[in-house]
């Protein structure tokens, strides 16, 4: 591959794909079966070039390839408010991967679909919430392998030998313990996105052992909410929580578990992290929008929002909700006539792309609420809103009162 006996447009992947192996000391490659794509959310021209260059030279990717949220939702055109400039450049950016072999997902959560790693692959995944779920849930093993080197993977199938790839970096740096936690405040995906920004403060890019939770509490979807804040706020590509993720409960009594230093983790300092998450919006003011789904809303999710659902109101007319989601959970969930409740109170759906990255959010769209810690850290930056964090009941109510309703009973 390097010495181009498979064409050049492999012989350009697999030089980046070495240079990276020498960076990081590995002395051979490994072997990949799966990979996501992140580097196909339109940056500038550079980017273009870089994806079309590999197709032109006659790239393709070798493994099951995914791609991440792009710059537009093709299902729902006039959606993103991108000018032509950008707009069209966005589109062939997206039709460059396809180009290359890979499936036209858009979702930052590929661990949604139907077909996802199984536990000890090595693969390769960009994007740092899919990361960190395919690392702690799934039990497969990626680095951090973020734009341009996803797709120069997906397309040799190799990736350096280091890293998370090595047994030995996987095991756990510090202990978290949850034990002074309610089960009843651990009920909420919301409370895990806060301990996400706590345990990735705590963290930083370490690897945490959580340990005093009840697994009969922890389901994908808190797990999903934790890992993507613990992420955004730290470095974190790999977390373990004793007695539920698989690297966990398969540890027994391994020594370079045990002993670690240990930090107590109280229901103070997951409200602590709720108020800071709620960027310095005034509760006074009028809420004008709610996103939910990101990491994008999964088929449970979809379920337990219809159930909310019953019974219950449309959303205030000032006060917009928006729900991200992948084309695929969208399917299952319509299918499953989990979608309608939400469209009848006025939700709006987006897929492909996501409301904390590209301009889908009205102008004064200016104050939002939402149960996602990772739109909550990066909202503010990309797109100048204040943000309001809590958890989905209390979006719901908030949504349908047109302004920012807290239950502390829910953070107690």
């Amino acid at each position: 591959m390097l010495d181009g006996g498979r064409g050049p447009g492999v012989a350009m992947a697999m030089r980046m794909v070495v240079a990276l192996a020498r960076v990081l000391g590995a002395q051979q490659l490994l072997p990949i079966t799966n990979a996501h794509i992140d580097s196909c959310l339109y940056h500038g021209q550079a980017g273009l070039d870089f994806a079309q260059k590999l197709a032109d030279l006659g790239a393709t990717v070798s493994v099951p390839t995914t791609l991440n949220t792009s710059s537009l939702d093709l299902l729902h055109p006039g959606l993103v408010r991108l000018p032509p400039e950008d707009a069209v450049p966005a589109r062939a950016l997206m039709d460059a991967y396809r180009a290359l072999g890979a499936r036209a997902t858009w979702t930052c959560a590929p661990y949604q679909s139907t077909e996802r790693p199984a536990f000890g692959e090595d693969i390769a995944w960009a994007e740092s919430n899919a990361i960190v779920f395919a690392n702690s849930v799934l039990g497969a093993r990626t680095e951090r392998y973020g734009d341009f080197i996803d797709i120069c993977a997906a397309i040799t199938g190799r990736v350096p030998h280091a890293g998370l790839h090595l047994p030995e970096r996987r095991n756990p740096t510090v202990e978290l313990d949850c034990s002074a936690l309610s089960l009843a405040m651990l009920g909420h995906e919301a409370v895990w996105a806060a301990l996400g920004d706590v345990v990735g403060r705590q963290s930083g890019t370490g690897i945490p052992l959580l340990t005093g939770i009840d697994p009969s509490v922890v389901d994908e979807d808190k797990l999903k909410a934790l890992g993507a804040t613990a992420a955004s706020s730290g470095g974190v590509a790999l977390f373990h929580v004793a007695g539920v993720t698989p690297e966990a409960r398969s540890a027994g009594n391994d020594p370079a578990w045990t002993g670690l230093p240990t930090v107590a983790i109280t229901a103070e300092m997951l409200r602590g992290a709720r108020d800071e998450l709620s960027s310095g919006a005034d509760f006074s003011l009028p809420l004008d929008a709610v996103a939910l789904g990101t990491p994008h809303f999964s088929l449970r999710e979809f379920e337990k929002l219809a159930v909310a659902l019953e019974g219950t109101v449309p959303f205030h007319p000032g006060c917009t909700v928006w729900i991200n989601t992948s084309r695929e959970v969208l399917a299952q969930a319509q299918e499953a006539g989990f979608v309608q409740a939400a469209q009848d109170r006025g939700a709006k759906i987006v897929v492909d792309t996501c409301t904390y990255i590209t301009p889908i959010l009205r102008p004064e769209e200016r104050t939002v609420m939402t149960p996602s810690g990772k739109w909550a850290w990066y909202a503010p930056m990309n797109i100048g809103v204040d943000v309001v964090f809590g958890t989905l009941h209390e979006c719901l109510s908030s949504a349908r009162t047109g302004k920012v309703v807290r239950d502390e009973r829910q953070w107690s």
